[in-house]
């Protein structure tokens, strides 16, 4: 039996406590063996759990433990600086999305993984969802032909419900999470599509701004017109005032039918042809706030480790779905379409 891969996370807030921590007790290869977190109790209170240790700083953690590997669930202005210091201490490193609030922070992000011989690997965990994984093969298959245009949803009532610290999350608080429901909901989309279509964004038009959560300088709606290398071109949209529940849906306009992905729960690919024919397609569930699903970001995760393999969801794969935001705020700043470097 080999030895159990010796984890350490790195801020204990919502999504460590709801889809890390949890996800890696489950799996079968994981030793947790430590818990940093500013408010030392949170990180306390998972290590007792796990008979791991506590530290209120992860750089002490990472000079006094020695960890294979490392995931960070920090606000997004530490995601750098927390990654690249696991990194250079020998830790593989997962971390959460954004992955990084700039590109030179990402870059660097990337280099210093590079330089240390780990792996990188970002929670873009939509790309793992059984209906979107199922909806890609549909699209590979070649049945509905070349995707023209589409729609890619994903709202919610806002982090108060999800953080927690309620609605004195670090999610509201400009300087620690830079952007808000673009960062938190609308990367997601970005790197979903950019994936699902094996496509690249050329181009992005956006409006982003504050509508209605008050007292915060963070954004909290965007919807942006995409245009893809390809030509097809498309709406991204993410939102926290979706205040009758969570909508994580996409519509793919293609030259042989419709691919809908999670416009209904009990029905979640459903293909129409231009024939008039339909089909309902089995492919499991989306997890949402409100009902935890595997993630499976985690399970991917060990599997690069294990079998020393490169993550798909790599730090140069968040990089490029970070620039599609990065060009959305551009945009609301210029008025101006901006070209998404490749």
């Amino acid at each position: 039996m080999t030895e159990p891969i010796k984890v350490a996370v790195i801020g204990c807030g919502a999504i460590a406590v709801r889809r890390h921590i949890p996800e890696y007790a489950d799996h079968p290869n994981v030793k947790l063996v430590a818990f940093a977190d500013p408010r030392l109790e949170r990180a306390e209170e998972q290590a007792a759990r796990f008979g791991a240790r506590a530290f209120s700083d992860y750089k002490t953690m990472l000079a006094e433990i020695e960890v294979d590997a490392v995931s960070v669930c920090t606000p997004n202005h530490l995601h750098a600086d927390a990654a690249i210091a696991a990194a250079n201490a020998g830790a593989h490193v997962l971390v959460e999305k954004p992955m990084a609030t700039n590109e030179q922070e990402a870059l660097a992000m990337i280099k210093a993984a590079q330089d240390n011989g780990v792996l990188l690997m970002v929670g873009h965990n939509q790309r793992l969802m059984p209906p979107h994984v199922k909806a890609k093969e549909v699209l590979e298959s070649g049945r509905l032909g070349r995707v023209l245009s589409f729609r890619t949803s994903f709202g919610h009532p806002g982090p108060e419900g999800w953080s927690l610290d309620g609605r004195d999350s670090w999610f509201f608080r400009k300087d620690e999470a830079v952007m808000g429901a673009m960062g938190d909901l609308g990367v997601h989309k970005s790197d979903l599509i950019r994936w699902l279509l094996n496509d690249e964004v050329a181009d992005v038009a956006a409006f982003v701004g504050t509508l209605h959560k008050e007292n915060t300088a963070v954004d909290d709606n965007a919807t942006c017109i995409l245009r893809m290398k390809s030509g097809a071109i498309g709406t991204l949209v993410a939102s926290w005032t979706y205040y009758r529940g969570e909508d994580n849906s996409t519509i793919l306009w293609c030259e042989n039918g419709v691919l809908k992905i999670g416009t209904d729960p009990d029905r979640q690919v459903i293909l129409e042809l231009r024939d008039g024919t339909w089909e309902n397609i089995e492919a499991g569930a989306i997890s949402t706030n409100e009902k935890q699903l595997p993630s499976f970001v985690i399970e991917e995760f060990v599997d690069c480790i294990v079998n020393h393999k490169q993550p798909t969801i790599s730090g140069e794969e968040g990089l490029r779905s970070l620039k599609v935001i990065l060009a959305a705020f551009e945009s609301q700043e210029t008025g101006k379409v901006v070209a998404v470097e490749s």
